[in-house]
């Protein structure tokens, strides 16, 4: 019964541990602020861009900010990392609950077994049979209903949490996707103004001469 307790034990830490923490995120949040980001990109004001998403608390403006200040060096590659980094704080100890999903019944199925073989081990001493006997049955059903409750008690949570990474993942690439469109739309604009500039001149010029 030691292990299913400590097993018990560590399924309750994590699972607050993560309803804090996604509570948390929840509070940090600020799509408003996501908003006159990409206006202020939309507008071609990279910089005002850059110290909207500085120092914020919401993954989505971290990973913008990340992306805003190297995107001369690799864009995408920026993105990725800071999205992967969000990604993984997110995901953190859902592979430990996977395990005590997986290993709280096999637990329980163990200390029934040892519940049974207590119980048919004292079947050769007639006076203390029944008690004995009685007894085993019962720490045997014991310890399964306790690891079934276990898996069950860190099974709702985990497919949940596993349920916000993958809507967290989907924002991060949606928010990168449009970075990248936005940010490339503005290099595009801004590389035609350069070719059109120099085309007036010489029609200045001919002009001028004429």
């Amino acid at each position: 019964m030691w292990p299913i307790l400590v097993v018990s034990i560590v399924a309750l830490a994590v699972v607050l541990e993560r309803i804090f923490w996604w509570l948390g995120r929840w509070m940090r949040r600020d799509p408003k602020r996501i908003e006159k980001v990409f206006t202020a990109i939309e507008v071609g004001d990279v910089a005002e861009a850059s110290r909207l998403s500085r120092d914020s608390r919401d993954p989505v403006l971290r990973m913008m900010w990340n992306g805003l200040n190297h995107q001369h060096a690799s864009l995408q590659g920026a993105l990725q990392v800071a999205a992967g980094i969000e990604i993984k704080r997110a995901g953190r100890f859902l592979v430990v609950m996977d395990t005590l999903v997986t290993l709280a019944p096999l637990l329980g199925l163990l200390g029934t077994i040892v519940g049974l073989m207590k119980a048919f081990g004292s079947l050769g001493n007639e006076e203390l049979a029944v008690v004995t006997v009685t007894g085993g049955i019962a720490e045997a059903l014991i310890a399964t209903a306790c690891g079934l409750g276990i898996a069950i008690f860190s099974l709702i949570p985990f497919n949940f949490f596993t349920s916000r990474v993958s809507n967290l993942e989907f924002e991060l690439q949606t928010a990168a996707t449009n970075l990248e469109v936005m940010l490339e739309a503005q290099n595009k604009t801004g590389a035609h103004s350069e070719v059109e500039i120099p085309g007036t001149t010489p029609t200045s010029a001919t002009r001028s001469s004429i």
